[in-house]
């Protein structure tokens, strides 16, 4: 009886809430509405921003004041680590709006909720990058800025998503490397090998070209295939002359411990 009366209290207490915000707000403009909202939630009150926007858009559903509301109420829920109520709202403006003078800003809003950074204990630990995050999430995240960068090239998102697309594919050749080091640890040699050669043809103009190259020379060696090592190692003096693997043999016991997911 006691818990009962406890919940029914509470949603009194939350139904209250709710009637003061409306009621409070009853007489106000479109434009103090919306100036109160944008000021919670540059204050960081998400959901006091939240709620001023909702009732924005269901007293004043046209106007310039609406269509900013649902960009605003989109990066709030993103700022309030609610990614997939910010990604709705973002595809409820794309749908509304489709030419929309700031749908730049709303792609460069999705990639950004698309992103949803790793804030796990580990990665804080060792600051481990983006190749250790979901790689659909990355691929996500890139196809996202490619269509800003290509739709609204003189954007002044472009410039920063055109550097977060570097990021991202160097990302997505991590988290390949992480999986050809885990093969080489497992001593399943061929699809370590197999790996190393996605890096290679797929993300040639990223960091870890060079790893994944001498990973092939051993990778090959394990395998007794002497004349594709020889390839590897041929190619990698080609590419990196002066590359410490030409000198010493890649040996998985060279790297830390979170390096085989980095």
């Amino acid at each position: 009886m006691i818990v009962g009366l406890g919940l029914a209290l509470s949603a009194c207490s939350s139904t209250g809430t709710v009637d003061k915000d409306t009621q409070i707000t009853q007489d106000w403009s479109v434009q103090r509405l919306y100036n109160e909202a944008h000021d919670e939630l540059n204050s960081g009150n998400y959901n006091r921003a939240e709620k001023l926007y909702e009732i924005l858009q269901s007293r004043f559903p046209f106007g310039p004041y609406a269509e900013q509301a649902q960009l605003d109420t989109a990066y709030a829920y993103y700022k309030d680590d609610e990614p997939e109520k910010a990604l709705a709202a973002i595809a409820q403006f794309q749908q509304t709006y489709p030419q929309h003078p700031n749908m730049d800003y709303a792609l460069y809003l999705k990639a950004l909720v698309q992103l949803n950074e790793d804030k796990s204990f580990v990665n804080r630990m060792v600051k481990q990058d983006w190749a250790d995050r979901d790689p659909k999430a990355n691929r996500e995240a890139y196809a996202t800025f490619a269509e800003l960068v290509k739709t609204y090239p003189n954007s002044k998102y472009a410039a920063d998503a055109t550097e977060k697309m570097q990021t991202l594919v160097n990302a997505l050749s991590g988290n390949q490397m992480a999986i050809a080091r885990y093969y080489m640890k497992r001593g399943a040699y061929l699809a370590a090998a197999n790996r190393a050669q996605e890096i290679v043809a797929q993300y040639q103009n990223t960091p870890n070209v060079e790893e994944a190259l001498a990973i092939m020379v051993t990778a090959y060696d394990k395998l007794n295939q002497p004349q594709l090592s020889r390839d590897a190692q041929r190619v990698l003096a080609q590419n990196f002359p002066n590359s410490p693997y030409l000198t010493k043999v890649w040996q998985v016991n060279d790297l830390p411990w979170w390096k085989f997911w980095n």
